[in-house]
């Protein structure tokens, strides 16, 4: 089964490098964690975000496209990137997502991707 970790963080949190701070050594330790799971052999994908200011939202409404900078709610937390992760169960999943750097300072949510989607058929093609 494939998941969706979807990693999140408060900006604020990756302000402050000291070394008593949460987020000592959560930047450097993602190349570490990438690597461990590809030797795991359950990376799929992955990519990190640029900032939520770089965002734009894009909705359709009444027939035209209304375009608005940033995200599109207003979070503590912003998106900050994924992993798409293939493994046996949930479980193991989970305790990949609890290993993720940023859990220390963020978040990561889990989520079983939909097997045989749309998209799925046109890569297929």
């Amino acid at each position: 089964m494939e998941y969706m970790l979807i990693l999140a963080a408060d900006p604020e949190g990756w302000g402050s490098q000291a070394s008593d701070s949460p987020s000592d050594g959560v930047i450097d330790d993602w190349g570490l964690y990438t690597q461990a799971l590809h030797e795991a052999g359950v990376l799929v994908a992955g990519h990190g975000l640029q900032g939520a200011d770089m965002a734009t939202t894009v909705r359709f409404r009444d027939g035209a496209s209304v375009l608005t900078d940033g995200p599109y709610a207003e979070t503590k937390e912003h998106l900050i990137g994924y992993y798409i992760l293939s493994t046996s169960d949930l479980d193991t999943a989970l305790a990949w997502a609890a290993k993720a750097p940023n859990a220390r300072i963020g978040s990561i949510e889990v989520r079983p991707l939909m097997p045989n989607s749309a998209t799925d058929e046109v890569l297929k093609g």
